[in-house]
């Protein structure tokens, strides 16, 4: 009995060992992708923003000078203003926009499922081919400027102008975004419950006051949670500013963003890896901070 006995309490501490274990195998291979491809890289990066490493050497300890070297260079603040600008003209149409086409394609008329799968379609198309097909257009022989010429009007640079330019991606990134933020929301509109609608209706409410009293009050979460993605990604912009301006950033570099710089100053044989390190620290602060800034301002409008 007493053999018995131990090998039963064996067992229950085998179990219980197994037991609490089980969870950390689960895990494991979540873990160790995150932190080979993500948490790694991050720790890398910032240890190599204090050295002056280069592509193909290891560097020295530096401290902060690629950090005071990044204030002194008049290309970080160009690069910090169009990127900041670049977010401020994004964001609000990437708000409004895709939930004015939610509202649309959730009209129950013959052939809107075609108008879905339109609007969805610049979002899985690849951003080279769309840049490529913006270029297309908006080039000094493209097709805009060709029906400008036939109507009589007069050529517009739209790729020679800075500012022309910039606008110009900042409406490419708008158009590809549509889609899939009317999707997000799409699904946040089939949680609105019918009958405030209908009561509204009763009550003589007209579709614009119906839209500001019970849609925007309903999606106002899902409205931040735009908001935010948005701004990290307009924040973060790269393709379509290096498709549409070049890797120079357009005229003079005056369309370069911030991760251009990053990939200005590290690639090439001569690539400068630590001071493109420190820049991507730089990005990656700014950009948590404006992401927790949209998101309080968010929370402050739901109290």
């Amino acid at each position: 009995m007493a053999d018995d006995g131990a090998r039963l309490a064996g067992r229950g501490r085998g179990v219980r060992g197994q037991l609490a274990t089980s969870p950390w195998l689960f895990l494991a291979p979540g873990l160790l992708v995150v932190g080979g491809f993500s948490l790694y890289p991050f720790l890398s990066t910032v240890a190599h923003s204090f050295t002056d490493a280069r592509t193909l050497t290891g560097g020295r300890f530096t401290g902060g000078a690629n950090y005071r070297e990044m204030l002194d260079d008049p290309m970080f603040w160009t690069g910090l203003r169009n990127s900041v600008l670049y977010v401020l003209g994004v964001v609000p149409p990437l708000v409004v926009l895709p939930l004015l086409l939610a509202l649309l394609v959730r009209l129950r008329v013959p052939g809107i499922a075609f108008f879905r799968a339109a609007f969805y379609l610049p979002v899985v198309a690849s951003v080279v081919v769309v840049g490529l097909i913006w270029v297309w257009l908006l080039d000094d022989r493209g097709l805009i400027n060709a029906l400008l010429a036939a109507l009589g009007f007069g050529r517009v640079g739209f790729l020679g102008d800075s500012w022309l330019l910039l606008l110009s991606a900042m409406a490419v990134t708008v158009w590809k975004g549509l889609g899939y933020y009317m999707i997000v929301y799409l699904a946040a509109l089939a949680r609105v419950p019918r009958e405030l609608h209908e009561a509204c209706a009763v009550d003589g409410a007209g579709a614009v006051r119906r839209f500001l009293t019970v849609t925007v009050p309903a999606v106002r979460s899902t409205m931040v949670l735009v908001a935010a993605l948005s701004a990290v990604n307009a924040f973060k912009v790269f393709s379509e500013v290096y498709l549409l301006a070049g890797p120079n950033g357009g005229p003079g570099g005056e369309d370069t963003t911030l991760v251009m710089l990053v990939q200005q100053a590290g690639t090439g044989l001569s690539g400068r890896v630590g001071y493109a390190s420190a820049l991507s620290v730089v990005v990656f602060v700014l950009t948590l901070g404006l992401m927790l800034l949209v998101l309080r301002a968010g929370r402050g409008e739901d109290r």
